[in-house]
């Protein structure tokens, strides 16, 4: 009997040991949230309006959110920089905060950068490599670190700057981020030659295109008997079945990798 008594008072202090347990850890929990939403206020008021309200930059400010020399900074030097600012590079200091209010404001942008470059990447990266300069024939359009085509934008540091779920997105839905309204436009001359290519530059009397050969043609819109524009974007639309799940996956991680492993400064 004595044995039962002592192993139920076992059983009970072990409950009371995990129940203290759980609500210190859901304590935890609340005081990291209350601590984010605290710092999310802060930055909304006085950081959004130079780093955009999701961190990836705005017209006066860097992205910090998946900037990799940024995101890679430790607490305390985060905090310094907080603290003391850099005006050399026209970030202000924000010491009159006080120590609670920039806790909480590193929090959120931890919280912030935690959906970005510290994301785990589902794809093989060295296949994506193989992909992109071969069978998905980004490189045709796209560069990447000096090598590939320069119809489309350059995309060394596009990983940087968004997750991979951007990434995987902007390939599949290539109008969702067009070039602009018309990226793509052919015309033809009053002396009855056509020319195709990629809107460059246009205003209400000239515009110039630059062709799949890499030449640019410079026309006065009174010279043109006709312009039509191409509704659909310039990157292929079909990669959700040119490519599998996994390849566009591959190449989504090798995007992301080549703009975290090897960063432009």
């Amino acid at each position: 009997m004595r044995k039962v008594k002592i192993c139920v008072l076992a059983g009970v202090s072990v409950a009371a040991l995990i129940t203290n347990s759980s609500l210190a850890l859901q304590a935890g929990q609340n005081e990291v949230k209350a601590s984010q939403a605290a710092g999310r206020q802060t930055f909304s008021s006085i950081c959004a309006s130079c780093h955009g309200l999701d961190g990836k930059g705005g017209e006066r400010g860097p992205d910090i959110a998946t900037r990799p020399e940024i995101t890679r900074l430790t607490d305390e030097e985060t905090l310094k920089i907080l603290r003391d600012g850099i005006p050399e590079k026209g970030m202000p200091p924000f010491a009159q905060l006080g120590a609670t209010k920039l806790s909480a404001l590193l929090s959120y942008i931890r919280a912030l950068q935690g959906s970005g470059a510290r994301t785990q990447v589902p794809g093989d990266a060295g296949r994506g490599k193989e992909l992109f300069f071969g069978k998905a024939g980004c490189a045709t359009c796209h560069m990447m670190n000096g090598s590939g085509g320069f119809l489309g934008p350059e995309l060394s540091s596009f990983g940087g700057n968004h997750s991979v779920a951007e990434i995987r997105a902007a390939i599949l839905n290539p109008k969702e981020r067009a070039l602009g309204k018309h990226s793509v436009a052919e015309v033809t001359a009053t002396d009855g030659k056509s020319y195709s290519g990629v809107v460059r530059n246009e205003d209400n009397f000239s515009m110039q295109l630059q062709s799949s050969d890499g030449v640019f043609h410079f026309f006065s819109k009174a010279d043109l008997a006709a312009i039509s524009y191409r509704k659909e974007p310039l990157m292929p639309t079909d990669y959700g079945s040119k490519l599998s799940a996994a390849e566009v996956d591959a190449v989504a991680a090798y995007l992301f990798q080549i703009a975290h492993v090897n960063p432009k400064p």
